[in-house]
């Protein structure tokens, strides 16, 4: 009980953090039912839809999806070797847990001080990096299948090679990269976390308002197109391209 009670304020920090978060991807989950393409994943995975679904129609753009899917393996690898030597490193904290645990909590006049607590926080750490290095390494096995699903002549003689079967599992690899990026974004507050549980609450909130500007597609991007009979046919294209160039 003794234990319980020292913990207390940050378990209630943590609880309050996790809830903040929690509250935020209902809020996008109901605003995504109705509008699919209201945060920038909708409107990527409807880009990497219709990508696919292109260059699988034209091959004369073999080159240029080869090209495209070369970079993006290049940054998922990227991002894996990141969160490689990020475990690496957080490996390496959990072993000084006697030397810092009560030296990083200098600015915090409450929470505990426990070594226990500090293993545990520590090992949150671990688990979002490896969470976020098993989530890009995922992410290059599938772009590595596209790599030679895309360019395949004959896709209509099985129904996995189709256009269709292709573009779900180039979105599982745009997929998998978010949720590493992701797992780099919630490191934010669990490092925060060893400074102190307010500081936890803080930055759970910061997190939260940068990726309410991060996450949504921008609206004034999103080009009002007036219905096809309600457009003059003298002049419409002038009137198209002028509207555009402004």
């Amino acid at each position: 009980m003794n234990i319980l009670f020292e913990l207390q304020t940050d378990l209630t920090a943590f609880i309050i953090s996790a809830l903040v978060v929690s509250a935020y991807y209902y809020f996008l989950h109901i605003k995504t039912r109705d509008n699919p393409t209201y945060t920038i994943h909708g409107v990527n995975a409807l880009a990497r839809k219709l990508w696919v679904e292109n260059i699988m129609r034209n091959t004369n753009k073999d080159v240029m999806a080869v090209q495209t899917l070369r970079n993006f393996v290049m940054g998922a690898s990227l991002m894996a070797s990141t969160a490689a030597l990020l475990i690496v490193g957080t490996l390496t904290l959990s072993g000084q847990a006697e030397n810092i645990s009560h030296s990083w909590h200098a600015l915090s006049i409450v929470g505990s001080h426990a070594t226990e607590l500090w293993i545990l926080k520590v090992m949150l750490m671990l688990v979002d990096f490896i969470v976020a290095f098993f989530a890009f390494a995922m992410s290059v096995r599938l772009a590595n299948h596209v790599v030679f699903m895309i360019n395949v002549p004959e896709h209509n003689l099985n129904h996995n090679l189709s256009p269709k079967a292709v573009g779900r599992r180039m979105q599982r690899a745009g997929n998998m990269f978010a949720i590493g990026m992701r797992a780099f974004f919630f490191a934010i507050p669990l490092v925060f976390w060893l400074f102190g549980p307010y500081f936890l609450i803080l930055s759970s909130v910061g997190l939260v308002v940068a990726l309410y500007h991060l996450d949504r597609s921008e609206p004034e991007d999103i080009a009002e197109v007036a219905p096809l009979s309600s457009i003059p046919k003298t002049g419409a294209v002038i009137n198209l391209q002028a509207k555009y160039a402004n």
